[in-house]
């Protein structure tokens, strides 16, 4: 397993922590950059961590596909990208495409951002009863069984790429796992559902994130379910959360529900040597400026998870 980390594509001090902690494989995310997954910018991107020691292990982002989930016109043009995208990738040497099938900005959803943990930290948090009263989404006329045809619909077209540029697909569940969430539905909210999802394709290419708080909060055995799914999880966010779908908080990364040494022992036993970085930290004591980054990704909670996580693998 190689410990990561999400960094922009610019260095920046995050870069400097990463390699101060002895990281060595990177995982981007682009963060509203235009066109980033033309060939250019993609390999602009790659060489500047390359120049600086990290290897480019992971893409954490994802072009334009409402259209795509939604099936409306113009979803053959966003396919077309995400097509350019992974040959792109396959020509670089960037193993991973980390995605998930929500509209935008019905992604990762949380209602709390300053929740009291241990010592004064603050977590993050969702609660759906502040979704409750939300207004329906405009794509809340959309129907379960309309994203499932979706979905088959995409993998047909992008699964054949992804195996001829050798890239893996690594689907991301739904955040929080529930559904509906302001009138839309989602169908990534649980194992079964990812039973199904993973059978409609049986490539190796088409794979899972394994997000740990994600299938805690699911309700299942983690460590079971990482057994379950083998070798076709591709990339790991190591987190955990108490609660469940509806309510539920992110948790330090030793002080969670989850037996965290079991999860690692379950990836070892499936023989998973992927990308895997920590997910989601609190904020401590000193980091007040929130846009100076946002609330999970602060840099003294991923310093505590990395070495917290170095020390289970060794």
């Amino acid at each position: 397993m190689d410990p990561t980390v999400m960094l922009p594509p610019q260095p920046d001090r995050r870069w400097t922590i990463a390699k101060q902690l002895g990281l060595d494989t990177a995982v981007v995310r682009f963060w509203g950059m235009e066109n980033w997954w033309e060939y250019e910018s993609l390999q602009a991107t790659a060489a500047r961590f390359d120049d600086h020691g990290f290897s480019l292990d992971v893409v954490e982002d994802r072009p334009p596909m409402d259209d795509t989930v939604l099936g409306r016109d113009g979803r053959d043009e966003e396919i077309a990208t995400v097509k350019q995208l992974l040959r792109n990738m396959g020509r670089l040497g960037i193993d991973t495409y980390c995605w998930v099938w929500t509209e935008n900005p019905l992604g990762v959803i949380r209602t709390s951002d300053s929740l009291p943990g241990r010592g004064g930290s603050e977590r993050i948090g969702y609660d759906h009863r502040w979704m409750e009263s939300a207004p329906d989404h405009p794509a809340a006329d959309v129907t379960e069984e309309d994203l499932w045809e979706n979905l088959q619909y995409f993998l047909e077209e992008v699964v054949p790429v992804a195996e001829e540029a050798g890239v893996n697909l690594a689907l991301h569940p739904d955040d929080p796992p529930r559904s509906p969430v302001r009138g839309v539905p989602r169908i990534v909210t649980s194992a079964d559902e990812y039973r199904r999802i993973l059978e409609l394709s049986d490539s190796p290419r088409h794979g899972v994130t394994f997000c740990q708080g994600n299938f805690a909060a699911m309700g299942g055995d983690v460590p079971e379910t990482i057994r379950e799914f083998g070798d076709r999880i591709h990339f790991v966010h190591f987190r955990d959360v108490e609660g469940d779908a509806d309510s539920f908080v992110e948790t330090w990364h030793d002080d969670g529900p989850t037996d965290m040494k079991a999860a690692i022992e379950a990836y070892r036993d499936v023989g998973f040597d992927g990308p895997i970085r920590p997910d989601h930290v609190p904020r401590m004591v000193g980091e007040t400026d929130r846009d100076e980054a946002m609330s999970g990704y602060t840099d003294m909670g991923r310093l505590f998870a990395i070495g917290y996580l170095k020390g289970l693998l060794e």
